[in-house]
């Protein structure tokens, strides 16, 4: 579980392929207080550590979330925003996240906003996933609120901070990013699709 709220920038130092999976290998600030078996969100996914050695560390990308993510886009050299598990009894700056990717989404707006940027993005609105007014949205693991939700679109507004410390910076119009709608919503709907039928 995740609050959406990133801890780093890390750096893709190797992608091995092997069979149907992508081993990832990770620089990171915090790799020194991690440890095998623990799960942290790239870039909204969450991954299992497999290897830790030195500053670096390894996580394997299945083919599952390979084909449900942008994950398998990854080149070496790319910056990927990292967050380790929440911790019971701290604060949830963010929103619930569970770190499993429900859809790829395509940027195909940027534009500034007196100090802010305002990024909008299209999904796929046919595999059931919805957005509402001032709900939350995870985009590549950073938990933001929706604004102008449309039924296959929506916006969010960047504050500098988020803009300067996450990999909103180097996010392009075309550029694909993995979307995790809000679990509650998700709830709400697949118990409301029971209730009218």
């Amino acid at each position: 579980m995740f609050t959406g709220i990133i801890e780093d920038l890390g750096k893709i130092t190797n992608l091995k392929q092997a069979k149907g999976n992508l081993n990832i290998t990770v620089k990171s600030n915090f790799t020194n207080e991690l440890k095998v078996d623990q799960s942290i969100a790239h870039d909204g996914v969450c991954l299992t550590v497999v290897k830790v050695s030195g500053s670096e560390y390894t996580v394997t990308a299945i083919d599952e979330t390979l084909n449900k993510t942008r994950i398998g886009q990854l080149k070496i050299n790319d910056e990927i925003n990292l967050e380790r598990g929440m911790k019971l009894g701290e604060r949830l700056d963010g929103h619930i996240v569970q770190g499993h990717v429900d859809q790829i989404g395509t940027c195909t707006d940027i534009h500034e906003a007196n100090g802010s940027w305002v990024f909008r993005f299209d999904f796929d609105n046919t595999l059931g996933n919805v957005t509402i007014e001032k709900g939350s949205i995870t985009i590549n693991g950073v938990s933001l609120t929706v604004i102008d939700s449309k039924e296959a679109a929506f916006s969010v507004a960047i504050i500098p901070y988020t803009f300067s410390n996450t990999t909103f910076k180097y996010l392009n119009i075309g550029d694909t990013v993995n979307l995790e709608f809000d679990v509650i919503g998700k709830y709400v709907k697949r118990l409301t699709k029971y209730l009218i039928t």
